[in-house]
């Protein structure tokens, strides 16, 4: 590992900790120690052009973890070239896995194989885990999209982006008909939540939505189209259309005819109604009548959609999902002693995700709400001062993952937005 806290992070964690000032010691406390902690502890140098991402207390990169990972650090890269190099190398990292294999959701340092191997489907030794995840391809491109926003770079859009981008198509085009898709995974001896169904999951229809065969918690999906992913694969397929139009000089329209034959598939198939009887949107459906009323801890899920760009904030069918979800109509939604919120079936009942409860606040214009997710979140770290994969709502000392950076930085996020200080997104 290499220490890439540069002197710019540094006076920003400075910055952020004189904002929160007396008021809010717990939160400046907790920010300087998890804003650093990636830079200093969770990056290994990948020769000259690359960086690789730990995603904490596991050996292994993800796609969509690195990237939420390295977007707080977007806002100072502004005006830090230094950090901004440090995205950049992510980014050719990001994009050289996907290249290496778009069914593939994790990634090691090396052609070491290490992780997975024993599971039946297309490894090879530069791959942990091949559970494919929708949201595994939409990740990089939207980092990659916010970087040219924020930094105005534009030399990551190089030849192994391009390479990239041509297989990210080609697998979210042909998952739109999974029937003659290339893609098996069995993995054997394993829990219920790592075996799809014959190797290929469950019956779905052609919708022109993209099937998926993992949730982005590594569980399997019960329904193959997961709607929230869907949602962001139309947002990031209109942003590889701009990049192409705008950067790249080359035909974009192949992008937006499939954002828009995605789209299509999600408003005729993707939406369910609540108990109350109002249009919401389902999490997972089959396009055979099948939709699933609930919420999982783990983004893409549907309270991110507006964080993810997705959709309005004040969208009707959002506001009734939000209420929907955030509620016992949802099963994973819990409640106790020290805090409400989304869990997953990843974990164990009753515990909460801090990764959901910062997309509550990020998604809740409220500074009030916002601060009481913060106080919350400063109080259930069980004295370790970081955020943790999950916990107990009625002792935060049961938690699961001692080390988990994407929790930690979305943790960080919600400081920057409490204090105005926002991923440029356009």
């Amino acid at each position: 590992m290499t220490d890439y806290l540069t002197k710019g992070a540094s006076a920003f964690i400075d910055d952020i900790v004189a904002k929160c000032g007396e008021d809010h010691k717990a939160w400046a406390e907790t920010f300087a120690l998890t804003y650093a902690d990636t830079l200093k502890h969770a990056l290994v140098k990948d020769g000259d052009e690359r960086i690789f991402v730990l995603t904490g207390d596991i050996p292994a990169m993800w796609q969509r973890d690195s990237t939420a990972q390295m977007r707080p650090y977007l806002v100072p890269a502004q005006n830090d070239p230094e950090l901004a190099d440090v995205i950049e190398k992510v980014l050719n990292r990001q994009f050289f896995n996907m290249a290496l294999d778009p069914y593939a959701n994790a990634f090691n340092q090396e052609a070491n194989n290490a992780g997975a191997q024993t599971d039946k489907t297309q490894m090879t030794p530069w791959i942990w885990e091949r559970k494919y995840e929708l949201d595994s391809l939409c990740y990089p491109v939207q980092l990659a999209y916010l970087f040219w926003k924020n930094t105005g770079r534009t030399s990551h859009f190089n030849q192994t982006f391009e390479l990239a981008i041509e297989r990210l198509l080609t697998t979210i085009t042909a998952e739109q008909d999974h029937a003659h898709s290339p893609y098996s995974f069995v993995r054997p001896d394993a829990d219920p939540g790592s075996i799809l169904a014959n190797g290929v999951g469950t019956p779905v229809a052609k919708t022109g939505m993209s099937w998926s065969g993992f949730r982005p918690s590594d569980d399997r999906c019960e329904y193959g189209y997961l709607v929230p992913a869907n949602l962001f694969a139309v947002e990031i397929l209109n942003d590889l259309a701009e990049i192409y139009k705008d950067v790249l000089h080359k035909p974009s329209e192949r992008f937006t005819f499939l954002a828009q034959k995605i789209d299509a598939g999600v408003a005729k198939y993707g939406e369910t109604t609540n108990a109350a009887g109002e249009a919401i949107y389902a999490y997972e459906v089959d396009g055979l009548g099948t939709a699933t009323v609930m919420d999982d801890a783990n983004v893409p899920n549907l309270l991110a959609l507006p964080y993810l760009g997705a959709v309005d904030r004040e969208d009707p069918v959002y506001v009734a999902t939000r209420k929907t979800i955030l509620s016992k109509e949802n099963p994973y939604f819990y409640s106790g002693t020290y805090g409400a919120g989304l869990g997953s079936p990843h974990t164990l009942p009753e515990y909460i995700w801090p990764i959901a409860k910062a997309i509550e606040g990020l998604t809740d214009p409220d500074k009030e709400n916002k601060a009481a997710i913060l106080d919350l979140l400063t109080q259930t770290t069980a004295g370790t001062k970081m955020m943790h994969e999950s916990y107990n709502v009625e002792d935060p000392s049961q938690y699961s993952r001692e080390w988990f950076s994407w929790a930690n930085m979305m943790f960080c996020e919600l400081v920057m937005d409490y204090f105005d200080l926002h991923v440029k997104q356009a």
